[in-house]
C-alpha cells in the first residue's frame, strides 16, 4: 500500500474500504454503491488481505442469498413461501392505507404491493414513506383462508445505512491529514483516482457533496454528457435521491394536497433532479413559483398550513453547445425548459457549477485504493449540516459593499460547505480560505453574470473582496471570463495580412518583462500565444525541464520544436539545447527518442543536442535575442487528453490546463 492508504487505515480503521471491491461484488446487480459498500464494510474493512478476502465472498453470497433480482422475483418469492420467512435486499416504499388504517409496504424488485407493516416500523424509519429505501428485512408468509387476508407479512426491517458516527472522533483524525491528502482521501472515497485530477477539479467534484454538508443549498451543473453529473446523487448517500426532471410534480415534490402527504423535500437531505435540462420539455409552471418560494424561504403552504423544510435541490443536464458559443451567442442558461429559464428561478441557485470543466470520466480515473465507506462519509456530512459555518470566511476578508444580500448568502454557503468537507476540524489558515472563497464567489458570479445578460434590469456586481490583514484587493472572473479574453503574445500591429508574424526586431522591442497566470481547467492556451513572440529572432535556445521522459512530456518538446521551426528564419540554422534529468526507468528510451529528434530536426534546420543532469529543478527556456522565459511547470502545462483518438491530443489550444505561472525576464543581449 502507498503511505497514504496505510495512514487511512491507522487513522479510520474500520471505517474505510478498498474501492476495487465493490466491482467485485456487484455482478449485475443494479443496486446502489453506498448499499454495497455498508455490507463490505461489515467484513472488508481492514486492510488484511485474508479478510478481505474472506469478506469479499461473504459479501457475494450475502448479494446472491438475498438481494432480489427482478427476473427471480418469482423464485424469492417460492423460498419465502417454502420457508415461511426470508432475508431480502430490496428498495422499500409504503404507503398509509386510510381505508383499512395500516401502513402498506411495496417492494421495487419483487414485486409486491400492499405488504402490511407495522407502525412501529414506519416510527422509527418515516423516510419509508418517502419514494423508497434500500433495506435488510424479514419477510414472513402466512397463508390463511379468510377473506382479503394477505399472507405477506414485514417480520423485521433495517434501512441499509450506519446508524451513527463519532464526529468529533472524525474531526480529531482529519488533523493527522495535510489539506492535499485529506481531498486525496474525500476523492478516493467517492471512488476517483486524484492522480488524475488537479486542485480545481477536485474542487470541482468535491462541490458535488455540499449540497449533502449544507442545508438548502441550491446548485446546478450543466455540462457534457458522460463526466458523471448525477452519479454522486444517485450511489453515494442514502440520504440523497436522484429523480428524472420530467417526473417532478408538485403532489411528488411538496406535498399531495388529496392526501395530505408530505413530499421528498421533507424526507430528504438531497434532492437532485437528472435530466433537467431540455428547451421542449413541457413544465408545470405553477411547480416553478412553489419551488421559487421553497428555494428562497425553505418552506412550502399548504392551503393556510406553512411547512418547513432544509432539502438541498440539485440540477443537473446537458448542454446544447460549447462554451465558446454560448457565451458569444447566448447564455450559460439556454438550454434549459422555457418555464425554468426564468431569472427569478435562477436567482435562487447558490453556485453554477461549470460541467464543461469536467473531463469525461475513463477508466483510469477510477481508484482502487482505500476510501472512506461511503455510507460512513454520508453520516459524517449530515451530521455536519448541523454546523453553520456560513460568516467563517469573515475572520479573513471582507466583501465588497455592492454585492447583495443573495449574493453574499450563496457565496457564504458555498464557502460553508467546502470549509465543511476539507476542514471539518475548522483548522484552516488565510491562504487556505483565500481558495475556497475565490471559487465560491466564482460559482455565484457565473449565475450573475447570466441573468445579467437576461434581462439588463439585474445591475452590474463587483465580485470582489478585501484581505482585513493586508488590505489587499482582489477581483474574482469566472474561468471562462478569461479564456474569452485572451489575446496573443504577438502585438496585433505587428501581424501579418496572412497572420503570420513578421520576423523582426520590432516584434522583439514591443515586447515587455512580465507575467502570465495560467489557472486550472483554462482552455484556449498554446506554446504560441503563451511566448511564441519571445522566440523570434533568436538562433541559439536552451531549454531546462528535468521531465522530458514520458511519452505525453516527448510530444510537448517536439511541439516546441515545432513552433521554433515555425518562428526561425527558413534560412537560418538555429541551436536547440535540452538539460533534462531521468532515472533508470526511462533513460535508455528517451535517448533512442532524443537521437531520432536528432535527425528529424536536423532537416529542418535546428541543430538539436542534449544532456542529463539529476541536480536540475528550474525550468526554463534561454535564448541569444535577450529573453529568458521562466515555465513555472516547464513544458508540461496540460493535463492528460483522452489519448489518440481524442482531438485535444492534436490541438493545444483545446487541451486543459494545470494551474501555473510563466514569467518573461529580459536578460539583455
Amino acid at each position: 500500500m502507498n503511505a497514504l492508504n496505510v495512514k487511512i487505515n491507522e487513522h479510520f480503521a474500520g471505517k474505510v474500504v478498498r474501492k476495487d471491491l465493490t466491482k467485485l461484488v456487484k455482478g449485475n446487480a443494479i443496486v446502489p454503491t453506498y448499499v454495497l459498500e455498508y455490507l463490505l464494510g461489515q467484513y472488508c474493512a481492514t486492510d488484511d488481505e485474508a479478510t478481505i478476502e474472506h469478506g469479499v465472498e461473504t459479501v457475494k453470497n450475502i448479494i446472491a442469498k438475498h438481494f432480489v433480482h427482478r427476473d427471480e422475483s418469482q423464485i424469492i418469492k417460492s423460498t419465502i413461501r417454502e420457508k415461511g420467512s426470508h432475508r431480502i435486499i430490496d428498495k422499500v416504499a409504503v404507503q398509509l392505507n386510510d381505508r383499512q388504517d395500516r401502513y402498506e409496504a411495496s417492494f421495487a424488485n419483487l414485486g409486491l404491493n400492499r405488504v402490511p407493516i407495522s407502525d412501529a416500523l414506519i416510527k422509527e424509519h418515516q423516510k419509508l414513506l418517502s419514494s423508497g429505501v434500500w433495506c435488510i428485512l424479514t419477510l414472513g408468509y402466512f397463508p390463511s383462508e379468510e377473506r382479503d387476508h394477505t399472507p405477506w407479512m414485514v417480520e423485521s426491517l433495517k434501512p441499509i445505512q450506519v446508524s451513527n458516527v463519532d464526529i468529533e472522533e472524525y474531526k480529531g483524525a482529519r488533523k493527522h491529514f495535510d489539506k492535499e491528502e485529506w481531498m486525496d482521501v474525500l476523492l478516493q472515497s467517492i471512488g476517483l483516482n486524484p492522480e488524475e485530477f488537479t486542485f480545481r477539479s477536485k474542487l470541482l467534484q468535491l462541490t458535488r457533496l455540499v449540497p449533502f454538508v449544507e442545508n438548502n443549498y441550491n446548485l446546478i451543473e450543466l455540462g457534457p454528457k458522460g463526466t458523471g453529473k448525477s452519479h454522486i446523487y444517485s450511489e453515494m448517500s442514502p440520504h440523497g435521491i436522484l429523480i428524472s426532471g420530467g417526473e417532478v410534480s408538485k403532489a411528488k415534490l411538496f406535498v399531495n394536497n388529496s392526501t395530505g402527504d408530505i413530499g421528498l423535500v421533507g424526507y430528504w437531505d438531497v434532492v437532485a433532479y437528472d435530466e433537467f435540462a431540455g428547451k421542449t420539455k413541457r413544465v408545470d409552471r405553477g411547480l416553478v413559483d412553489i419551488m421559487k418560494n421553497y428555494m428562497a424561504n425553505k418552506s412550502f403552504s399548504r392551503g393556510t398550513q406553512v411547512y418547513g423544510a432544509s432539502a438541498s435541490m440539485v440540477f443537473v443536464g446537458n448542454t446544447d453547445h460549447s462554451v465558446k458559443y454560448m457565451m458569444k451567442h447566448s447564455d450559460l442558461f439556454e438550454a434549459l425548459p422555457k418555464d425554468y429559464y426564468d431569472t427569478a428561478f435562477l436567482d435562487r441557485m447558490h453556485g453554477y457549477l461549470p460541467g464543461w470543466e469536467v473531463q469525461k470520466l475513463r477508466n483510469e480515473m477510477f481508484t482502487s485504493q482505500y476510501g472512506f465507506i461511503v455510507d460512513y462519509l454520508a453520516e459524517v456530512l449530515k451530521n455536519l449540516r448541523k454546523e453553520d459555518r456560513t460568516h467563517d470566511y469573515t475572520k479573513y476578508f471582507e466583501l465588497s459593499s455592492t454585492i447583495t444580500t443573495r449574493d453574499k448568502t450563496s457565496i457564504a454557503k458555498t464557502f460553508a460547505g467546502l470549509l465543511k468537507i476539507i476542514y471539518p476540524d475548522n483548522d484552516f489558515t488565510e491562504a487556505d480560505a483565500k481558495e475556497i472563497l475565490d471559487f465560491a464567489i466564482e460559482n455565484r458570479k457565473r449565475v450573475k453574470d447570466q441573468l445579467r445578460k437576461m434581462d439588463e434590469t439585474f445591475e452590474e456586481v463587483d465580485f470582489s473582496y478585501v484581505s482585513k490583514s493586508t488590505g489587499e484587493h482582489f477581483s474574482i472572473l469566472t474561468l471562462e471570463e478569461i479564456e474569452n479574453e485572451i489575446k496573443p503574445s504577438i502585438p496585433q500591429s505587428d501581424v501579418a495580412e496572412n497572420s503570420q508574424p513578421k520576423k523582426s526586431e520590432n516584434v522583439i522591442l514591443s515586447l515587455e518583462p512580465g507575467q502570465k497566470i495560467i489557472r486550472d481547467n483554462q482552455s484556449g492556451i498554446s506554446y504560441d500565444n503563451l511566448f511564441g513572440a519571445y522566440l523570434l529572432n533568436a538562433t541559439d535556445f536552451h531549454i531546462t525541464d528535468p521531465y522530458i521522459r514520458l511519452p505525453y512530456q516527448l510530444r510537448n518538446f517536439m511541439e516546441l520544436a515545432k513552433l521554433i521551426s515555425e518562428k526561425k528564419d527558413p534560412d537560418t540554422e538555429v541551436k536547440l539545447h535540452l538539460v533534462t534529468s531521468n532515472n533508470e526507468e526511462f533513460i535508455e528510451n528517451a535517448k533512442d527518442a532524443f537521437e531520432q529528434m536528432r535527425y528529424s530536426l536536423e532537416s529542418m534546420g535546428i541543430l538539436f543536442s542534449y544532456e542529463f543532469d539529476d541536480f536540475i529543478h528550474d525550468r526554463s527556456i534561454e535564448m541569444n535575442n535577450g529573453w529568458k522565459v521562466i515555465l513555472g511547470r516547464g513544458l508540461d502545462i496540460w493535463q492528460k487528453t483522452g489519448g489518440w483518438y481524442d482531438i485535444n491530443e492534436y490541438i493545444q489550444e483545446r487541451r486543459v490546463c494545470k494551474a501555473c505561472e510563466v514569467t518573461f525576464v529580459k536578460v539583455g543581449s
